[in-house]
């Protein structure tokens, strides 16, 4: 059976320099996963892929602006540019990104009404998108992470990766942060690392 997972996160167009929600130097991560990717048991890429009017961007909001929070339902939603919308080149996986090695594309805040930062579960954090039992079918008992942003899917993926009862581990040469507000990336490696996320280089992979 399989044990050591790595999910890449988002390495998305839309998320990449010139995308609609750039992350700075998003592209320069993709070397790092290429390289260490084929190291792995299983290969899970996970990518926005809202609809047109998905909830968390600022334009389905009338007269709200980006960066905004709403209220939406019981969930507070951070408004956002327009990003990912399905089927556009935004949405598609960066071209360099090698995917010879991925067993498995995840789509996430596929739905209008509801968001998605996190590989296993939408913000609600009730609803699931099957990753964990993909895993556990799998044999999977260590996840790595990797991916954009470090500060918000990276940081959700790697916090229900705990949850789910994986033992976690963040790849750091190998993910790029949004940094907004400014110090969300300290506060964001904090959480990481009280929720017992391990830290490290892809020079110290075993």
């Amino acid at each position: 059976m399989s044990n050591r997972a790595l999910i890449i996160v988002d390495v998305q167009n839309d998320f990449c320099p010139g995308g609609a929600l750039a992350v700075e130097q998003g592209d320069r991560i993709i070397p790092v996963i290429n390289q260490v990717a084929p190291r792995f048991d299983v290969v899970v890429a996970t990518r926005d892929w809202h609809p047109a009017d998905h909830v968390s961007f600022a334009s389905s909001h009338e007269g709200k602006e980006e960066g905004e929070t709403v209220q939406v339902g019981d969930l507070e939603q951070v408004l956002w540019p327009d990003h990912c919308v399905q089927d556009t080149a935004g949405a598609r996986l960066h071209a360099s990104l090698d995917l010879r090695p991925v067993n498995l594309i995840l789509h996430k805040g596929t739905r209008r009404e509801l968001d998605s930062y996190s590989g296993f579960l939408e913000t609600d954090h009730r609803t699931s998108t099957g990753l964990a039992g993909y895993l556990r079918e799998l044999g999977v008992s260590q996840v790595t992470v990797c991916g954009l942003a470090t500060d918000y899917c990276v940081l959700f993926t790697a916090l229900d990766s705990v949850d789910a009862g994986f033992s976690t581990r963040l790849l750091t040469d190998a993910t790029r942060a949004i940094d907004v507000p400014e110090g969300n990336l300290e506060k964001a490696k904090t959480r990481m690392k009280e929720a017992g996320v391990t830290f490290l280089e892809s020079a110290g992979l075993s």
